[in-house]
């Protein structure tokens, strides 16, 4: 047994309470290196009645990586006190204890009956379990670029309006017109659509069609409409049982905010010189720069004297450090609550805002409002901001890249992601996170900031419909990108932000039939997919070559759910010894218990459990 593969860390993703009663217990192993593990669990207060603790708990193998295994257990102890150790059983006969003080022989008793040298989970504190609102998990999301929606009032469109052409590619500076009353006007359609939750990118004061560079928190921008607009979308949502999120800008502000402007005026006699990240006085005015030309951008950012988004110097950075930077943020992320009864935030650039702001953002929002949901924009590993007391979830790019590479290809080289690097990049990322954490991990395919789903397929509508399909079959809460549905393409930004679609002629009528179907399915059965335990099936086939497969099982007490999705250049077939159902599926067929599928189709199969 190679022990210096065995990981564990208490008071983390492998050690957390799950719920107010049951910790969930994990573990990491060398991969194949381990047949069995037990948990070794108790409350060492009882240890003057003899053996303190239970003699095993089985671990189960909850997934692998090329490296790795990993084990998970869940523990309930009914004094709420928790020490833990673990029996590791090798694949070549030796067993270990694995402790808080290191790695012993399996029979090692005087480390076994060594209270002190066991992990803790000293007390089930219910305020230190991470929390997440319950709604999130039943909620099929929408991401609306206002923008390019929908333009329901004409007379407050900016100046330079294109004409609405679906076909049009977008400059970075194009402006169509959409605004809030679009949004208003299409509610029917989206309910209609099986939505329940709407994530807006920002709408507050801007100068750009983007509104990423916000100049004025509290106010609308005025070609989106107005706060008494706003105040209508929202209650007409609630009204038909959606949800709605809004996106903030806190990391950096809009180069014409008047805080900003007030630097550039006074320079060092600024009142808000302390509001920046100022590198050294005087501070140069943005001089715009041509961004196809390397060389001016190269010059521009080296001299650059002051901190801004990814050098962009119409985005200068926030200090959050700042008490009057910090209290007047948190005024703005109350003040939409309050006034505007939203249900989350979508938080730009999280990654780059300090934590303790965050921390404090947390408690201010989910003060006002305990369900309250929010998500930062981090597409990177994000255990720190995962605890409980930042964000609920992150947008889950991570996965998104993994689901897209299996089903589209590698944009770099085309190459498809084979089954197991998939099944291992999903594993890996879900033992990142607490299991509560995953439930509401922001599922998405594409956004305003990614390539279009369609375009990253090359137009082949089957493998979109076959990415969106496994999507939806995964825990989280899953997001349409606005358009989807009725066939929009586009490549990167800014071609991924085109307007709507809404010549029905044009419509892409058989997408918007399944995606209403799959949201359908998603929605009747959303505590499977949410709760039940997930297993990877038919290991031995993916790998076998030219067959790339992915086969998952969901289960509960009452049901299980198996999808397979074939991207294999042969028919892969399965015998049962029961009758199942399928509901949902695509070049697959199910006669005399033998279910067939075709390459590039699938079958989401659903029986109850006996």
């Amino acid at each position: 047994m190679d022990k210096a593969a065995l990981y564990h860390r208490p008071e983390s993703e492998f050690a957390y309470l799950y719920s107010d009663e049951i910790a969930h217990i994990r573990l990491q192993t060398k991969k194949d290196d381990v047949k069995a593990v037990d948990v070794l669990a108790g409350d060492v207060y009882l240890h003057h009645e003899g053996k303190w603790y239970q003699s095993g708990i089985p671990m189960t193998k909850v997934g692998a990586t090329e490296t790795h295994d990993f084990w998970q257990a869940s523990v309930t102890i009914p004094t709420r006190r928790l020490a833990y150790g673990f029996k590791v059983y090798g694949h070549d006969g030796e067993d270990v204890f694995y402790c808080d003080r290191g790695v012993y022989h399996g029979d090692d008793l005087v480390m076994l009956e060594q209270v002190n040298a066991y992990f803790r989970l000293p007390y089930f504190h219910e305020r230190d379990m991470m929390k997440t609102p319950e709604w999130v998990k039943h909620t099929v999301w929408y991401q609306i670029f206002p923008e390019r929606f929908a333009n329901g009032n004409p007379a407050n469109d900016p100046e330079g309006v294109l004409a609405w052409d679906h076909e049009d590619h977008p400059g970075h500076d194009a402006f169509y017109g959409g605004d809030l009353q679009g949004i208003i006007d299409h509610l029917d359609y989206l309910q209609d659509l099986g939505i329940t939750g709407l994530y807006l990118t920002p709408i507050f004061k801007a100068h750009t069609n983007h509104k990423y560079d916000t100049t004025d928190y509290m106010t609308i921008d005025p070609a989106f409409g107005n706060a008494t607009i706003l105040k209508n979308l929202v209650d007409q949502a609630h009204e038909r049982g959606m949800k709605v999120m809004l996106d903030a800008v806190f990391n950096h502000i809009g180069y014409y905010a008047p805080q900003w402007q007030d630097v550039l005026a006074n320079q060092e006699d600024s009142i808000y010189r302390d509001w920046f990240h100022i590198r050294k006085f005087p501070v140069q005015p943005f001089e715009p720069v041509n961004y196809t030309d390397p060389d001016a951008l190269t010059a521009a950012r080296q001299g650059l004297t002051y901190h801004a988004f990814a050098f962009e110097p119409h985005m200068p950075k926030f200090n959050t450090a700042n008490p009057e930077v910090h209290d007047y943020l948190l005024k703005v992320a109350t003040h939409y609550i309050e006034a505007f009864d939203i249900d989350g935030w979508r938080l730009d650039v999280a990654n780059e805002v300090d934590h303790q702001f965050w921390k404090d953002f947390f408690r201010a929002c989910t003060g006002l409002k305990e369900d309250f949901y929010i998500i930062g924009e981090i597409w990177h590993s994000s255990q720190k901001f995962l605890e409980g007391d930042e964000f609920h979830a992150v947008m889950n790019y991570a996965m998104t890249d993994q689901i897209k590479d299996f089903f589209f290809g590698n944009p770099i080289d085309e190459r498809p992601l084979s089954s197991g690097r998939m099944r291992a990049s999903m594993t890996r990322q879900r033992m990142l996170y607490r299991d509560q954490v995953n439930q509401v991990q922001f599922n998405l395919l594409d956004s305003h900031d990614t390539d279009r789903v369609l375009h990253r397929a090359k137009g082949d509508k089957q493998k979109v419909k076959a990415a969106l399909t496994f999507m939806m079959m995964l825990e989280g809460t899953p997001c349409i990108y606005y358009g989807t549905e009725v066939g929009l393409d586009g490549g990167h930004d800014p071609d991924c932000r085109r307007v709507m679609i809404w010549d029905e002629a044009a419509q892409d009528k058989d997408m918007l039939a399944f995606t209403k179907d799959l949201i359908q399915l998603r929605k009747q059965y959303s505590d499977l997919i949410t709760y039940g335990e997930f297993h990877w099936r038919l290991d031995d086939l993916a790998d076998v070559a030219n067959h790339r497969v992915l086969s998952f099982e969901k289960i509960d007490q009452d049901w299980r759910m198996l999808a397979i999705f074939n991207q294999g250049s042969e028919i892969i077939a399965e015998q049962f010894d029961e009758s199942i159902n399928i509901v949902s599926s695509n070049l697959a067929n199910f006669e005399e218990n033998r279910l067939t599928v075709a390459p590039g189709g699938w079958a989401i199969c659903i029986d109850r459990r006996a």
